[in-house]
């Protein structure tokens, strides 16, 4: 995808969610795949918990706040554990 030199890409983090990124765009994966997006602004999910990824479906949304005496693995979802258990 050929990216016009008129002005710099724009990308927006968000605290406890995606990337948001001027489009259109194009992400390639690890594994050499290529994903592609002609919005105008797309969200990247930087958390792995989206259905749709690399696109964000708000999946980050499903882990609880961090409580301030606790450890962070106690603050996890009964799915964010599923999925660590998964991924080791």
């Amino acid at each position: 995808m050929p990216r016009t030199p008129e002005r710099p890409r724009r990308i927006t983090l968000v605290r406890n969610g995606p990337l948001l990124v001027e489009g259109p765009v194009e992400v390639i994966g690890d594994d050499g795949s290529v994903a592609v997006s002609r919005r105008f602004t797309v969200a990247i999910c930087v958390c792995r918990r989206s259905r749709s990824y690399p696109w964000c479906d708000t999946s980050h949304r499903t882990r609880c706040k961090p409580a301030s005496d606790s450890p962070d693995s106690a603050n996890w979802t009964a799915g964010d554990r599923r999925r660590a258990g998964e991924q080791r």
